[in-house]
């Protein structure tokens, strides 16, 4: 997919779809580029505002046929919602409901402007920034097993934003790089969460983290097999290995800009590329989805996918203990003791507490061998959570203030939403 800032008027702009924004709140006043597609479209979109068949709320889409009225086929107005609480998330969404829009017309090339740049108040790389990623994000399919139709559909391969200023436009351009550098990784993240379990166990993890090691500056690679972790030690995580067939890797991937780094993170994601629950299995509804259970991996590959691009001048290390849960004769049971890599002995009472198990040995050694300032665990560790907070909100628990204050405020300027867990202290013996 190509994706291009221009200088011009939206409405000259010879794309299958044209997109514009509409805040919430803003009545029949029109301003801008969507005053000037009304005024090509005889009205039409005053009309809809007048009966209130578009208010300019988050999720409001209206679709307006040009017929031959402009170069274009199709306008689509997405709703902002009210500008107080206009934010670049706010404009990231709309923009996604836009190109959903899109898609379902069939739509191969679409354009729209910086949304939220004008009477928003957005700062103009905020915008465009949001607008590609929005755009692009809410156009990702995972298709590697469907069927191929006989008549290929249609697919958006052009994207054009708009921008009339040329100072705004080149300010919007410099930000383009960023945005195909992080989405390069969290579509990585995203195609290894979608794909089959028979198709991503261990090996497929060892194999990506490998191929971005060769392809991105300053990143670099190693790998442990069985025999090597057991050397190490790492009998918590071989534990949990033991039933499957697959064979399990420990993999820690490194990035090293070309100066001195003054701060050293460690990123740690839970690799169990299934998770059946063990020999305490789980039921067939709650393994639908356990082919996710590498969550937390898929995101630090997607990290590391992204950072040979975005060079920070942090060193940082991605720690993945990739393995299989599963039941056989060879699996540990509950009742085994096992001892994890910092001596610390575990009683297993539940097979399906694997999680936990895997990382207690990738965090010690994160601990005693990489030595970070600071590590970041990604984990998809327990449905509780889901249970407290939802599926749309990531649980956060820290004993650093400092440390979760940093990482919610990347959260604020990514789109993340984060709510931090208590870790009382009589939660201890818990």
């Amino acid at each position: 997919m190509q994706v291009r800032y221009v200088e011009g008027d939206l409405v000259e702009q010879e794309a299958d779809v044209l997109i514009v924004g509409h805040l919430e709140g803003g009545g029949k006043q029109l301003g801008g580029a969507l005053d000037a597609l009304d005024k090509a479209l005889d009205g039409e979109i005053r009309s809809a505002l007048e009966v209130k068949e578009i208010e300019g709320k988050i999720g409001d889409v209206l679709h307006v046929r040009t017929r031959g009225r402009l170069a274009a086929s199709h306008v689509v107005v997405t709703g902002l919602g009210l500008r107080k609480e206009l934010t670049s998330e706010r404009v990231r969404q709309a923009a996604g409901h836009a190109a959903k829009e899109a898609r379902r017309l069939k739509a191969t090339s679409i354009a729209s402007v910086m949304m939220g740049a004008g009477r928003g108040n957005l700062e103009t790389r905020d915008a465009a920034v949001a607008v590609a990623e929005g755009l692009q994000l809410a156009l990702y399919e995972f298709s590697n097993w469907r069927k191929e139709p006989e008549t290929p559909e249609p697919k958006v391969e052009v994207i054009t934003i708009v921008e009339i200023e040329n100072r705004k436009r080149r300010a919007a351009e410099a930000a383009l790089e960023l945005v195909e550098v992080s989405l390069r990784g969290v579509m990585q993240a995203r195609d290894l969460v979608n794909e089959a379990p028979m198709h991503l166990i261990p090996a497929s993890l060892k194999k990506v983290a490998e191929e971005i090691a060769e392809q991105s500056p300053g990143v670099s690679v190693k790998v442990m097999n069985r025999a090597q972790c057991r050397k190490m030690g790492m009998n918590a995580f071989l534990a949990v290995a033991e039933g499957a067939d697959s064979e399990p890797y420990f993999i820690h991937l490194t990035y090293k800009p070309k100066k001195t780094a003054n701060k050293k993170i460690a990123l740690v994601g839970k690799g169990i590329t299934f998770d059946s629950g063990g020999l305490s299995l789980k039921s067939s509804a709650g393994m639908e989805t356990m082919k996710m259970d590498m969550a937390g991996a898929a995101t630090v590959l997607g990290v590391f996918r992204s950072i040979g691009g975005l060079q920070p001048d942090v060193e940082v290390h991605g720690i993945i203990a990739a393995c299989e849960n599963m039941p056989s004769g060879r699996a540990y049971r509950p009742g085994d003791v096992i001892r994890a890599m910092n001596g610390t002995s575990i009683e297993v009472l539940n097979t399906d507490a694997e999680g936990r198990v895997t990382l207690a040995d990738a965090l010690s050694y994160t601990s005693s061998e990489v030595k970070p300032d600071a590590i970041i665990d990604f984990a998809t560790l327990t449905g509780a959570c889901v249970v407290a907070l939802g599926e749309e909100i990531v649980g956060v628990m820290t004993r650093s203030d400092r440390l979760a204050e940093q990482v919610f405020t990347a959260a604020e300027e990514t789109g993340e939403e984060l709510w931090e867990l208590p870790l009382f202290e009589n939660y201890n013996k818990l």
